[in-house]
C-alpha cells in the first residue's frame, strides 16, 4: 500500500531531529570524557540513542517521494552513522576495548555530520546545528549562491578513509577572493585524523568565516621524533591552499590537541613557520624544542596554551612548566587551565582563540 507522503514527511522530522539530539549529547559526552564519568555519560546518551534506533527503522521503511530519493539516502545515511554512534557508546564493553569503541564511537559521529552537512540548507535544524547560535537568525547569509567555477564547501585530497595523509580543506560558502581570509589549521591527536578533527572546528571556521585545513598525519601521530616526515607534506599543503585562496598572512593560527598540540609547538616555532598565532591544547612542550632552537624563536610570538587541571595523561603540572619556559622565552602567552577539563578537547575554546586570533572575529551575543 502506498504511504502518504505526510507519513514519509514525519520520518524525515523525527529521523533529522533525533540524530541531532544524539550528535548534540555525544559533542558534550566528547568534552567531558574522563574514565571516572564513563557510566554516567554512557547513561546520559542512553535514551537520545534509543529514540534516534526507533527513528531509524522508521525512516528505513518509509518511502520517499517520486524525485527525493537521493535526499532520503543522504539523510538516511546520516542518521544511520549517528545511531551506530551512540549505540557502541552507550554499551559497556571489556576495559581492553574501552578505548578502541570510543574512538570509533567518535568517528562515526564525524561521518554522520559528514553525511547531514550537505542538507543544511533543505532541514533548518540541520542549518542551525553547523552554526554558532548568534547567527541562526541569518543562515540564508551563511549559504549564497556561489559564482559559476567558485570553490567553496569541502576539499579532500586523501586516498581513502584507511590511508594516513592528505587533508580536508573547508572553504566558507560566502568565500570571495576580493578579501583576504584568516587560515586556521588544526592537527588532530594520537591516532586520529583530519578528516575527524575537521568537525571540532567547522561550526566556529563557518560561523566567523575561516578557512579551516585539518591534515592527517602520515603516521599513527605526528612526527614527534626524528625524521620529520609531516613537515614537508603540511608545507605542500599550505602552498596549495594559498596559491588557490586568499589567506591573510597576517591571521594564519595552528592549532592542534594532544599530540596534534605537541607537534604544534614544535613545528610552528620551526624556521620555516609562517604562521602568526600557535594554539596548542592538552599537549606538551617536546624537549627537542630545545634543541631545534625553538625556544629563541618564541620571543614575541603570540601563544594560546589551554590545558585541562585533571587531565590524567599529561599531568596539568607539565602544561605549567610549559608556560613557564615559553614566558622566560618571551612568548606573548595566553594560559588558560581548565578546571573541569581532562584529556579532551575543549570545544568552548575555539570562539575565544578566534578572537584572539583577530578580535574582529567576534559574533554578536546569542538571540535570548
Amino acid at each position: 500500500m502506498t504511504q502518504p507522503r505526510e507519513h514519509w514527511e514525519a520520518c524525515v522530522a523525527e529521523g533529522g531531529a533525533a540524530a541531532l539530539e544524539a550528535l548534540a549529547a555525544l559533542e558534550a559526552a566528547a568534552r567531558r570524557l574522563h574514565p571516572p564519568a564513563l557510566p554516567s555519560l554512557r547513561e546520559a546518551l542512553r535514551a537520545p540513542a534509543e529514540r534516534l534506533s526507533a527513528a531509524e527503522a522508521a525512516l528505513r521503511a518509509a518511502v520517499p517521494p517520486a524525485g527525493l530519493e537521493a535526499f532520503h539516502a543522504r539523510l538516511l545515511e546520516g542518521v544511520e552513522h549517528a545511531s551506530v554512534a551512540a549505540c557502541i557508546f552507550v554499551e559497556e564493553p571489556p576495559p581492553s576495548e574501552a578505548v578502541p569503541r570510543l574512538l570509533a564511537s567518535l568517528r562515526r559521529a564525524c561521518r554522520a555530520q559528514e553525511a547531514l552537512y550537505p542538507l543544511r540548507r533543505v532541514l533548518p535544524p540541520l542549518g542551525r546545528f553547523f552554526v554558532e547560535p548568534a547567527l541562526w537568525p541569518g543562515l540564508d547569509a551563511l549559504d549564497p549562491e556561489s559564482p559559476p567555477g567558485s570553490s567553496v564547501g569541502m576539499h579532500r585530497a586523501s586516498g581513502g578513509p584507511d590511508e594516513r595523509g592528505g587533508f580536508v580543506l573547508y572553504v566558507p560558502e560566502r568565500y570571495t577572493p576580493e578579501r583576504q581570509w584568516p587560515l586556521v589549521v588544526a592537527l588532530h591527536g594520537g591516532w586520529g585524523r583530519g578528516d575527524d578533527f575537521l568537525w571540532t572546528w567547522l561550526r566556529e571556521a563557518r560561523s566567523r568565516g575561516c578557512l579551516l585545513l585539518a591534515p592527517t598525519s602520515r603516521g599513527s601521530t605526528w612526527s614527534l621524533h626524528p625524521p620529520d616526515v609531516d613537515a614537508p607534506a603540511l608545507a605542500s599543503m599550505l602552498t596549495f591552499v594559498r596559491e588557490r585562496w586568499s589567506v591573510d598572512p597576517g591571521r594564519m593560527l595552528l592549532t592542534g590537541l594532544s599530540d596534534g598540540a605537541t607537534y604544534t609547538l614544535l613545528w610552528g616555532l620551526s624556521e620555516a613557520s609562517p604562521f602568526t598565532h600557535l594554539a596548542p591544547l592538552c599537549g606538551v612542550l617536546h624537549p627537542d624544542n630545545v634543541g631545534r632552537g625553538n625556544l629563541a624563536r618564541a620571543r614575541g610570538r603570540r601563544i594560546w596554551l589551554g590545558h585541562g587541571a585533571r587531565d590524567w595523561l599529561f599531568p596539568v603540572e607539565l602544561a605549567r612548566l610549559a608556560r613557564d619556559t615559553l614566558l622566560q622565552a618571551g612568548a606573548v602567552l595566553v594560559y588558560r587551565e581548565i578546571a573541569d577539563l581532562a584529556h579532551a578537547y575543549p570545544r568552548e575554546e575555539n570562539a575565544r582563540i578566534l578572537e584572539w586570533l583577530d578580535p574582529g572575529l567576534a559574533l554578536p551575543a546569542a538571540p535570548e
